[in-house]
């Protein structure tokens, strides 16, 4: 992408890594649009260039179990990798999750150079849950000498937001590692922006789907340049508006 100014964020001249996040599809919800909101998504993702994955941050389902395979089946027609989170919607046991999705409810892996870290934050109940601490830990201290690394997690672990959980060690465990570049959520449909702490971002996708939130379907990109600078911006599905933009790492 050619060099940019949107604000203070400075697009790279050269993408190493591009992925997207977007949550809260919900697939499944009654008197929703939920087929067509992914479809739209997947639209707006297959306009985006040079993408190497996507992520669905939780809430890929409303509630019913048996709602799971469906999703799943209309993942397929993105062509693009994706992983998912688990979120409080998506009523699952784990054991059910990674047989269907094919990967577990904590899981992670590398992009060319990046450490990527998802985190489970629900359960079959729905119950707001903290991260799994000893396994975000684990997965950090082997990731600590890659340049970059981003995390994943449904649920906000800090009470800033209205549906956020108090989890301030989930915090300080992320803020310690100084090649976390952003934790990125779902769950509250209304926000889409960043939150600071210990100087370090944490931001928001708002919805594609469900019945509440934001007037605007959206979803949130991240590139990473071959000079090591970071950004993030969210878009919108309906025309690829860029809303709000942030520098992870000049």
């Amino acid at each position: 992408m050619p060099f940019v100014l949107y604000g203070k964020m400075n697009f790279p001249k050269a993408t190493r890594l591009k992925f997207i996040t977007a949550s809260d599809g919900h697939w499944g919800q009654p008197n929703t649009d939920f087929e067509g909101f992914h479809k739209n998504l997947f639209d707006a993702i297959h306009r985006e260039k040079d993408l190497d994955f996507v992520v669905f941050n939780g809430d890929l389902i409303h509630d019913k179990p048996e709602l799971l395979p469906e999703v799943k089946d209309f993942y397929r027609q993105l062509q693009v990798p994706h992983h998912v989170c688990r979120g409080n919607h998506d009523r699952v046991s784990e054991q059910d999750f990674q047989k269907v999705m094919g990967q577990t409810t904590n899981f992670s892996f590398e992009a060319k150079g990046s450490g990527i870290l998802l985190l489970d934050c629900s359960n079959e109940k729905g119950e707001y849950l903290c991260a799994d601490l000893d396994y975000a830990k684990k997965i950090l201290d082997e990731y600590s000498a890659l340049e970059h690394v981003f995390v994943f997690v449904h649920i906000s672990q800090n009470d800033w937001t209205r549906h956020g959980v108090d989890c301030k060690p989930f915090l300080d465990l992320v803020t310690f590692y100084p090649n976390v570049r952003a934790t990125f959520h779902g769950h509250d449909h209304d926000v889409d922006g960043q939150m600071i702490y210990r100087k370090k971002p944490f931001l928001w996708s708002g919805h594609f789907g469900g019945n509440w939130g934001n007037p605007f379907p959206s979803y949130r990109v991240c590139e990473v340049g071959e000079d090591g600078k970071v950004i993030s911006y969210l878009k919108t599905v309906k025309d690829g508006t860029i809303l709000n933009g942030h520098t992870l790492k000049n």
